[in-house]
């Protein structure tokens, strides 16, 4: 599977009507859930709903900002007055000429005045229920969010690359952390018992409270659990790295898991060579957690 980012940008344009441009972008940042936010033209308003149902084909979870514009291909937007350059140009000029022949100062053309002529301004304004608007609306999302979603392939792809190297640390960290906890228990138990030994406290094969204790303070410091069960969240998240589906919120979680079992191993282990690489550990891992935050 492709790994998708929650960051990413898309651009697209349709030419409706003969006379208008439409324009889509579409962009996204972080965010635990889905949020579409919309900004449309005002003979478009009947379009959000649409926008809202397509932008959820292309993204589960993420602040997504969709934007779209009308302009005429001439310039302008969509309502407002537009000058028709050309022909007004073309006016200025054959006024002065007119002027210069009467022998009047060409100067004192007033093109203000001229903008008065029919054809001059044109108010270019959009059919609301013209087909080719909607179609060309549904055209140029999917366009936008076609790109879009490329975009967040790449991005995913480098974000998958990562978390694949951080994670292959975090499992040679653990490959030396396992044998250098794996005599804790029977150092601890040595060292109980030669404390009662120094204090001239008996412990005879008959005291079997005793020994319990002994034992179950030794046990305490017995991290296979901790290790078995960091190895299998290792499984799962190389699984949800690889799955069809968007797998953010699982990884997020798995990464939680593992932080509370390198802490639990650390507190239970607390000799200064495990100490080191478990600093270590948790250092790689937060730089993990940080990356899945920009998973989708």
């Amino acid at each position: 599977m492709t790994m998708l980012s929650m960051t990413g940008f898309g651009k697209a344009e349709a030419v409706f009507d003969g006379r208008f441009i439409l324009t889509a972008e579409v962009g996204s940042v972080n965010r635990k859930q889905l949020e579409v936010r919309c900004s449309l033209p005002q003979e478009c308003g009947f379009f959000e709903e649409r926008v809202r149902k397509i932008a959820a084909r292309y993204i589960s979870r993420g602040a997504v900002q969709v934007r779209m514009t009308i302009h005429g291909r001439d310039g302008g937007v969509s309502g407002e007055p537009v000058v028709n350059s050309a022909a007004l140009e073309s006016l200025v000029r054959q006024c002065a000429a007119f002027r210069r022949r009467c022998g009047l100062d060409e100067r004192a053309v007033d093109a203000e005045r001229l903008l008065t002529i029919p054809g001059i301004v044109i108010f270019q304004s959009v059919d609301p229920d013209s087909p080719e608007l909607a179609a060309a609306l549904e055209e140029v999302l999917v366009a936008a969010f076609e790109k879009f979603r490329a975009m967040r392939e790449v991005e995913g792809e480098n974000l998958k690359a990562d978390l694949f190297a951080r994670l292959e640390v975090l499992k040679e960290l653990l490959g030396r952390i396992e044998p250098a906890a794996s005599g804790i228990p029977g150092e601890m138990k040595k060292r109980l018992l030669a404390k009662l030994s120094a204090e001239k406290i008996p412990v005879p094969g008959s005291e079997e409270q005793l020994l319990r204790e002994v034992l179950f303070y030794a046990d305490r410091a017995d991290v296979t659990e901790e290790i078995t069960r960091l190895k299998s969240h290792f499984a799962q998240f190389t699984r949800y790295m690889n799955d069809t589906v968007p797998g953010g919120r699982s990884l997020d979680f798995l990464a939680q898991e593992m932080f509370r079992e390198i802490n639990t191993l650390g507190n239970k282990a607390g000799i200064p060579a495990v100490s080191a690489l478990v600093v270590e550990f948790k250092s790689t891992l937060e730089k993990i957690r940080e990356q899945i935050q920009n998973v989708e």
